[in-house]
């Protein structure tokens, strides 16, 4: 099948407006001062937000890293 009539290149350019990407907005995580995704979990620190901090030992989430001994 055909359509009935061409779609303008207006048309087409104003609907796809809305399709650009936009920058990740970054965080500065309070506890590491290490650069977050907003609304994402530190993977250092745990840090969420202000009194809430996730631990997932399985994925090293929030948990200390383990030194190596040296000699």
């Amino acid at each position: 099948m055909l359509p009935t009539q061409k779609v303008s290149y207006g048309r087409t350019r104003r609907r796809r407006s809305h399709q650009a990407l936009k920058p990740i907005t970054v965080a500065m995580d309070p506890i590491s001062g290490m650069p977050k995704a907003h609304h994402r979990v530190a993977k250092d620190s745990g840090y969420v937000r202000p009194g809430l901090k996730i631990v997932v030992p399985k994925l090293g989430i929030g948990v200390e890293k383990k030194k190596r001994k040296q000699g």
